[in-house]
């Protein structure tokens, strides 16, 4: 994540919408990769001016209608909904309050992960004959709502619809989830980056070249899926094994790919913002946004690994839990260069 600096000068983060300085409006432009300082030009058509490049903008409608966006688009625009909002197939009912509160916590999770991959020049939109659309579902079940009793919910992706359950963004149920699966790691970014990464294995490995090295790391991806996932969960979960970067990991091929996917922009994302705030930096210039994929992987994951270690004791002196509860081994360190070849690899940007 990019240090940001509002136009007085004060550091500001990707999801304010005022600086507690100057007072001026802020909004992330995500073609520029800015937190852009604003001062309204029009109140009827909601216009905004950045007064240091002379451009103007809109806040997205979900800024307008429930505070839940600061992304913005340009006054040009005839969309009313931003490039992360416009992926939304399928909100909860937000005429009841905690919805809201719920809906707003996903989007910023979402947001953070699309982030990710624009920075990394990875495609929104179908980039092959798969054809799978991006899009997005926040559902309700029983567990949040009683209306939905007879409902469950599974958080997971299919053909590029990624389901998100609405009981994910309460803290105290992720927390008991965590601990019944035994998970070391559970968080709602972790999930969406998951999540997109069954989307870019369709768009990026699936009908592609790739397909046969992907087989020989992390098996056959069209192995029974309702059969493996049975299985796993009728196991013990912490039985984890070294050729895989998480339990969950154990259960599929597609599952593999998904876990090895998140830690990857886990590594890619937590990188940048260190360098970007000075606490580490990787050889030579600056790793920023897609000409990180430029710098040898064993270079990144040297970086990460003392970076991580730092970040744990960080977080014991605080009497947390550690932030990055795993071990790269060698056949995950050969799944996480997989990736990283494939990101490099997809022409865009």
């Amino acid at each position: 994540m990019i240090d940001f600096h509002c136009q007085c000068g004060t550091r500001v983060f990707f999801r304010n919408t005022q600086c507690l300085t100057c007072q001026r409006l802020l909004g992330f432009d995500s073609v520029g990769f800015t937190m852009v300082s604003l001062r309204p030009v029009s109140e009827a058509n909601k216009t905004l001016r950045d007064d240091v490049t002379g451009k103007e903008f809109r806040y997205c409608g979900n800024y307008h209608d429930y505070n839940a966006c600061n992304w913005l688009l340009p006054v040009t625009s005839r969309e009313r909904f931003c490039v992360s909002c416009r992926l939304n197939k399928t909100v909860p009912d937000l005429s009841h309050s905690i919805n809201v509160q719920r809906w707003i916590s996903l989007e910023s999770a979402k947001r953070h992960t699309l982030y990710s991959i624009l920075r990394l020049g990875l495609a929104l939109t179908p980039a092959n004959n798969r054809n799978v659309k991006l899009e997005f579902a926040f559902l309700e079940d029983g567990r949040t709502n009683a209306e939905f009793a007879d409902t469950f919910v599974s958080t997971g992706h299919r053909s590029g619809l990624i389901t998100i359950n609405l009981a994910e963004a309460d803290a105290a149920y992720r927390e008991r989830v965590r601990e019944q699966l035994g998970e070391s790691y559970r968080t709602l970014l972790g999930h969406f980056r998951h999540e997109i990464g069954h989307y870019y294995y369709e768009l990026l490995v699936a009908s592609t070249a790739w397909r046969e090295p992907f087989e020989t790391l992390f098996g056959n991806p069209d192995e029974d899926y309702s059969s493996a996932l049975t299985q796993h969960y009728g196991s013990v979960q912490s039985n984890w094994v070294p050729d895989y970067i998480s339990a969950y990991a154990q259960s599929h091929p597609l599952e593999d790919w998904a876990e090895t996917w998140a830690h990857y922009l886990h590594m890619i994302d937590t990188l940048e913002t260190a360098g970007q705030f000075e606490v580490m930096q990787l050889k030579g210039e600056a790793a920023e946004g897609r000409s990180v994929l430029n710098k040898p992987f064993a270079e990144l994951v040297d970086t990460w690994l003392e970076l991580s270690v730092k970040l744990n004791a960080l977080n014991r002196s605080m009497g947390m839990r550690d932030a990055y509860p795993f071990v790269i081994t060698d056949p995950v360190y050969a799944k996480l260069d997989f990736i990283h070849r494939v990101v490099g690899s997809s022409g865009t940007g």
